[in-house]
């Protein structure tokens, strides 16, 4: 997949993207490493998975650190940012795509931990250490965005209220957003092939993902959609915030959106 981003154009940046040791993550801190960006590769547990990343970015002349931090705990996330700040400086675009819900053995409230309150506590954290102008840009799915209009399959559900709660959190962090000078952009998406979300929905329903497939006409992989995660990072904002990215046939609009 070719970088929607012009090499150099991210020269003296700083990015930190959330969950970025493995799929969507990694491939949108590549693509904003490739445009000179310095990265962050946040990662929960899996260091040598987010140091491959980090070599494979820094061989490729690029620069990018890997820091631990639990989201969900607020003093784990303010010494992410403390580290991120000493070592490469305020951050100019911070992109929330860590997400979760479907693991085992995390409990029944993870979702909703992760995908609302854990964003909302990274945006809040984040506030201080980020640079004039910075954009955020928080990644979900079709299937979350359209939840309250649109159902989608039971092994999703939890997982959709809690990314569309997460969502609706942050939008409502507009005023004081846009007041401080930053800016804030959704980005949804169909569902993509080749992610763990993808490949867990499939285990529990066998078909749904060819199913998604054959009404949507095509689903954009991981580095197609990382691409676009990229590009909203620095596209002119949307007039609504939202950044669609492959197929809305079978999603209600909400009225008046």
């Amino acid at each position: 997949m070719t970088n929607p981003l012009a090499p150099g154009s991210l020269d003296g940046r700083v990015a930190l993207v959330t969950g970025s040791s493995r799929g969507i993550g990694a491939d949108t801190a590549r693509y904003l490493a490739a445009a000179g960006a310095s990265v962050v590769v946040n990662y929960r547990s899996k260091a040598p998975r987010a140091e491959k990343v980090v070599a494979e970015i820094t061989a490729a002349g690029g620069t990018a650190i890997a820091i631990a931090a639990d989201l969900t705990d607020a003093a784990s996330v303010a010494s992410m940012f403390e580290r991120v700040v000493e070592e490469l400086g305020p951050i100019d675009i911070l992109v929330l795509n860590a997400s979760g819900g479907m693991e085992t053995g995390m409990g029944e409230d993870y979702a909703m931990r992760l995908n609302r309150d854990a964003q909302v506590n990274v945006v809040e954290g984040a506030l201080p250490h980020l640079a004039p102008g910075a954009r955020l840009v928080f990644v979900t799915s079709h299937q979350a965005h359209f939840i309250r209009t649109t159902a989608t399959m039971p092994e999703y559900e939890a997982v959709a209220l809690s990314k569309r709660a997460g969502e609706d959190a942050l939008r409502a962090k507009l005023p004081e957003l846009t007041a401080a000078g930053f800016e804030f952009v959704v980005v949804s998406g169909d569902m993509i092939e080749g992610t763990i979300t993808a490949t867990l929905l499939e285990r529990a329903n066998p078909g749904a993902i060819e199913a998604r497939k054959h009404e949507a006409g095509r689903l954009f992989n991981v580095a197609e959609f990382a691409a676009e995660v990229a590009a909203a990072a620095v596209d002119p904002v949307p007039a609504d915030n939202t950044r669609y990215v492959g197929d809305t046939t079978g999603f209600a609009r909400e009225s008046g959106a």
